[in-house]
């Protein structure tokens, strides 16, 4: 996305697409578009627009091809080669199958292969963790498998003065492992080996779009926070979190089939809904990653690698 003005449209300005909120903080649908086409450049401004101001945008009724997938996500950005620890569609390395199904090896494969499931932020381990995500669905539950997301930008806001202070100075560090509650599986681990991520990142990150201010805090990767004592370090953690995904900073979002949601990677964190492992309902979505850049917190300083490399382009 460019960092320019232009990138959204004048209040003024007629929008070129119907773009209705769905909660106070995050959260928006977008109609009066077709996705499996090419865009025009005032819809791309607008669904742009709309993106930095809610976060999370929605579509419906949007049925696409994979290839139809990637256009249209490269529309917004460069892509990921599908996810950089676990690979991709092999047609289409650009494509993440994120998929449940009844029979009993598939199913068990992501339990074990997915064990990162609730509140996180994508893979803010790297360096350049993601800018944003664009995940389609094809089969979905008729009941169940909701994501939920929250604004990461309207929890710091909603920070007490002297906490919001005390968190613009410090840095935390990401790791790509699941909580240490979660017992992961042998293949995982292997997977996890191969491409071991972690990252010092501000604990407050300056969005380098819109200027605001986010608590870049994703309960899943973020391990601990830099210069305290683990028991300091625990507790703060624990705050934040249960601070960050209160109701009401978040929107709740049913898919149907071919259901699209886009999210600011920078500005949201989201909930990867658990409930569809305990139904015998099939489950098949996929998603495209855009590359992101390298946060940078309050002070002006950049996130650090501690181990891995960059997220690069497809």
């Amino acid at each position: 996305m460019p960092s320019d003005a232009t990138s959204q449209a004048p209040e003024t300005m007629p929008l070129s697409v119907e773009v209705t909120p769905l909660a106070i903080h995050i959260g928006a649908e977008i109609s009066g578009v077709d996705l499996s086409r090419p865009l025009p450049p005032e819809q791309v401004r607008d669904i742009r627009a709309a993106l930095l101001k809610w976060k999370v945008v929605f579509f419906r009724d949007q049925p696409m091809t994979h290839r139809q997938h990637i256009e249209f996500s490269r529309q917004f950005g460069a892509l990921t080669p599908g996810h950089v620890v676990y690979g991709g569609d092999g047609e289409f390395p650009e494509i993440y199958p994120i998929t449940k199904h009844r029979t009993a090896n598939n199913f068990q494969d992501q339990v074990l292969l997915r064990p990162w499931t609730g509140w996180h932020t994508d893979l803010t381990a790297a360096i350049n963790p993601p800018m944003a995500s664009i995940l389609r669905g094809v089969i979905v539950p008729p009941y169940g498998g909701d994501t939920q997301f929250t604004s990461l930008v309207a929890a710091y806001n909603a920070l007490s003065p002297t906490m919001r202070g005390f968190v613009d100075g410090l840095r935390g560090i990401h790791r790509n492992a699941p909580p240490q509650e979660v017992k992961a599986g042998k293949e995982y681990e292997e997977l996890v080996q191969k491409r071991t991520l972690i990252s010092e990142h501000p604990l407050v990150r300056v969005h380098p779009e819109t200027g605001e201010r986010a608590l870049y805090a994703g309960p899943i990767h973020l391990k601990s926070i830099a210069g305290l004592s683990p028991r300091e370090s625990q507790v703060l953690l624990e705050m934040l979190w249960e601070h960050l995904v209160r109701t009401e900073f978040t929107v709740r979002f049913k898919w149907e089939p071919g259901s699209v949601a886009f999210w600011d990677n920078r500005a949201a964190c989201h909930l990867a809904p658990r409930d569809i492992f305990d139904s015998d309902f099939d489950r098949e979505f996929y998603r495209t990653t855009l590359v992101g850049d390298v946060p940078v917190g309050v002070d002006g300083k950049r996130s650090t690698s501690l181990q891995g490399d960059p997220i690069t382009a497809a």
